[in-house]
Parts: structure tokens; C-alpha cells; sequence
């Protein structure tokens, strides 16, 4: 029994995925069950890296969601419309879908998950996280009967490079950025990428997912590299830890901030943040990304692997059709979801006041080079509650000094209040950098 294949774009990831289905050779038998009836394309000229039959190649994507002879619908466009439409016309007309579209389930996975169950079909997403990396189906289903207490990773390539190359040669930002520009590992406009919605976008997708309940896209914190000193990154490999993007969901802990007994708080944020150098995320470098899992019982568990690219991309797409194509082989088109891998939302997520979570910081404060200015700064911290881990000059010149300052783990507001005592002081010039610190 042989199962269609509609692909929505045949870009980068679309050609991945017509690639492997091409070729069936060496891979698992279910491949060679697979046949790509219906593309749509752009452009119907335009030079492609494989040759396709002109007649299954179309501009109208509607024509390959209708068309009888496909099963299962591969929307690999990007973009937010008319993607998200046409996924829903694909669950309407009772088509299983699989997509690699981030931007879209972030922001309308609730709706695109009710429309599935209200027809009984899979939407199967894992290439939208972490590239070839396996780790939304290990969360909806291995990692199953965990108590998930935080999911933490590096999920955008482009900005892990920039910061790897900044670690490891002193490089300015701006001169890294325009490297990666050349060789294709940023977008003309990299501002998804460098300012954080990637990988906001992706962290809203897994903790949906790692904790039984949507979150809510607009309310995820999020910072980016793009104002980031090199000097920072010098300072912090000084202090024993390098800097990286990274996304974190954790579920708080504290009665004070519980949410309805039905459901579970959580702090989800996007920042730049200093790792210690043994932490287990302080090693992943160049486009590389990495999701570390926390669990109860399962302790911490790390995947690994390219995060981005036609190849990993292209996998993970393949990988969710064989998902939807085995249990179509076993119990027919008329199968019953199995519902670990539909996973369905099972209670109420809130996202917790960020003024009232809890973080360690890395602080560089720009002040003159004069006796008594690190005692006053420490008595501000000391006022409002902040304890010190350590408080150090690294440069002075001219009458100028650097301060940075290592916080204990402390409630945001109180950190914030101590800041702005700090800023007007006699002796501080200006609060120069803050970053979170693990």
C-alpha cells in the first residue's frame, strides 16, 4: 500500500525531504511506500538540485492539499500566511500534516491542535525545534511519565556561531555577524535570529509540549545578542564561563506564585546568559544546538546534533511521515489517534511575572577609579537584599575602572531596585551590561 505525499515548498527543506523520499535505498522499508504525488513551487521555472515530472509540480498549493491521491500534507513553505491556512485546509479536508514551520505553531498551535482533534488527525512538528535533533516526540512520549522541572537549550545556530567565534577569537559582533552573513549562516536580515524570536518561538513550542498546556508566545521574555560587548564575553571566560543564547522554560516552584490547582507556572525566557565552563551546555559550539531535559526521575538528559540545514530539517520531516505512515499501514486511514503522539493539551500553563522570578546576574558596571566606589556599590546590593558572590575590578585606565559583579540567586525586582540605587551613585558612570548567569 502506497501512501501520497503533498509538499507544500520545495526550498532548501522541501528538496531534503524529495531527496530522501527519492531514495529509498538503505533506508527503513516504509520509505519506499512513500510516493511525492503533488509539489508546489514558487516559481515553475526556476532551477532545482533534482529533477521532479513536470506534471506533479504546481504554483497553486490548494490544488496539492485537494488533490485525491495525496495522504499526507508536508508544508515546508515558512512564513505565517498562507501557511497557517492552508494547514488548517489540509486537517479540514481530513489530512494528516506535518510541518517544519516554528513561527506558525508558536503562535497558532492551539488553534491548529483543536482543529486536528476535532478531525481525528495527526499535526507532527519535530522538525520545528532543533533541526535534525530528536526531541519533540521524546518529549510527548519517552519523557512521558517525567515530572519535567526545566528544559534549557541553545536552539538558534546562527547566534551560537556568532558567539562561539566572539569566545574563541575576541571578535566584535557586528564582524562576526557579517562572517556568517557571507557563508550563509545568518539571513540578510538576521533579526529573528539575533534578537531572539527563533529561538522564543521554539521554547514556547517545547514547553507547551514538555508541560500539558499552550504558552502564551507574546508573554515569553526575550533578549537577544545583538547589544552584546565582546568584552563581556572576555570578562566572563576570565571568571570561568562562556556566554550563550540561551532558552529556558522552568517551572516554578514557589507557593507565592502558584497557579490555579489545575494547572503549573512557569518562567520561560530568551536571553543571553553565562554558563559555568563544566555546565553541560557550555561545550556546544559553532551552529550546533543542544536541549537539555530535567526530570523527575529521569535526572538530566542532553540531545545533541545539527540544528539546522536541508539534511537534519529534511530528516525530521521524514521521520514524522513515517510516524503517520506506520499507523496508517497498520490500522488503516480510519485509525484512532494515538494519543502520545497527538499529544493534546492536558492543563492550564501561566507564565509568572518576570519581576518576581529568581536568577543569578552578571553585572558590569563602567565607574571612576577612586577609593570607596565598590564598598558603596556592594552597600546597594546589601539594601535591597541582594547577596554577592563576588564583586572584582578587571580594568582600570585613565581614571576609569570596570566593576563586575556575580549575584547569588536573587528575586528580579530586588535586583532591579538595587541597579537603580547603584546608577546614582557618586563615583558610577553607568550600568554598562547584565546578564543572567546559571
Amino acid at each position: 500500500m502506497t501512501i501520497g505525499i503533498g509538499l507544500l515548498g520545495l526550498g532548501t527543506v522541501g528538496s531534503g525531504v524529495a531527496a530522501i523520499l527519492a531514495s529509498p535505498q538503505g533506508r527503513h522499508p516504509l520509505v519506499g511506500d512513500l510516493v511525492l504525488e503533488r509539489v508546489a513551487v514558487r516559481d515553475l521555472q526556476r532551477p532545482r538540485p533534482l529533477t521532479l515530472p513536470p506534471e506533479r509540480l504546481t504554483t497553486d498549493p490548494e490544488a496539492v492539499i485537494d488533490d485525491p491521491k495525496v495522504d499526507i500534507v508536508v508544508e515546508v513553505m515558512g512564513g505565517l500566511e498562507p501557511a497557517r491556512s492552508l494547514i488548517l485546509r489540509a486537517i479540514a479536508a481530513g489530512k494528516p500534516v506535518v510541518t517544519a514551520n516554528k513561527a506558525v505553531i508558536a503562535r497558532y498551535g492551539q488553534e491548529i491542535a483543536a482543529a486536528a482533534a476535532r478531525q481525528g488527525v495527526y499535526v507532527l512538528i519535530e522538525a520545528a525545534v532543533g533541526g535534525g535533533i530528536p526531541i519533540i516526540e521524546p518529549i510527548k512520549q519517552s519523557l512521558g511519565g517525567n515530572r519535567i522541572q526545566r528544559v534549557s537549550g541553545i536552539i538558534n545556530g546562527t547566534t551560537n556561531y556568532i558567539l562561539s567565534r566572539m569566545a574563541d577569537e575576541g571578535a566584535a559582533y557586528a564582524d562576526v555577524l557579517a562572517d556568517a552573513q557571507r557563508l550563509g549562516y545568518a539571513e540578510a536580515d538576521p533579526a529573528a535570529d539575533v534578537q531572539g524570536g527563533d529561538a522564543a518561538d521554539k521554547i514556547a513550542i517545547l514547553a507547551g509540549l514538555a508541560y500539558g498546556g499552550p504558552v502564551e508566545r507574546g508573554g515569553i521574555a526575550t533578549e537577544g545578542i545583538d547589544r552584546l560587548d565582546a568584552r563581556d564575553v572576555a570578562y566572563a571566560a576570565q571568571l570561568g564561563f562562556v556566554v550563550k543564547l540561551l532558552a529556558v522554560a522552568e517551572r516554578v516552584q514557589d507557593d507565592a506564585l502558584a497557579g490555579p490547582p489545575d494547572g503549573v507556572s512557569l518562567d520561560v525566557r530568551v536571553h543571553p546568559t553565562l554558563l559555568p565552563k563544566h555546565h553541560p551546555l557550555a561545550g556546544v559550539h559553532g551552529v550546533n544546538n543542544a536541549i537539555l531535559v530535567e526530570g523527575d526521575p529521569v535526572g538530566q538528559v542532553m540531545f545533541f546534533g545539527p540544528g539546522a540545514g536541508a539534511g537534519p530539517t529534511a530528516s525530521a520531516v521524514v521521520a514524522d511521515i513515517l510516524n503517520i505512515a506506520g499507523i496508517r499501514q497498520v490500522g488503516g486511514p480510519q485509525a484512532g489517534l494515538d494519543p502520545l503522539l497527538a499529544a493534546s493539551s492536558w492543563r492550564h500553563c501561566t507564565l509568572v511575572d518576570g519581576s518576581l522570578s529568581r536568577h543569578r546576574n552578571y553585572v558590569r558596571l563602567s565607574t571612576r577609579d577612586e577609593a570607596g566606589v565598590i564598598g558603596r556599590i556592594g552597600t546597594c546590593f546589601g539594601a535591597a537584599q541582594v547577596s554577592i558572590q563576588s564583586i572584582v575590578q578587571l580594568d582600570a585606565r585613565e581614571g576609569e575602572a570596570e566593576i563586575v559583579v556575580i549575584t547569588h540567586e536573587v528575586r528580579e525586582d530586588r535586583f532591579r531596585e538595587a541597579l537603580a540605587a547603584i546608577e546614582a551613585l557618586e563615583g558610577v558612570e553607568r550600568v554598562a551590561a547584565c546578564l543572567r548567569t546559571l
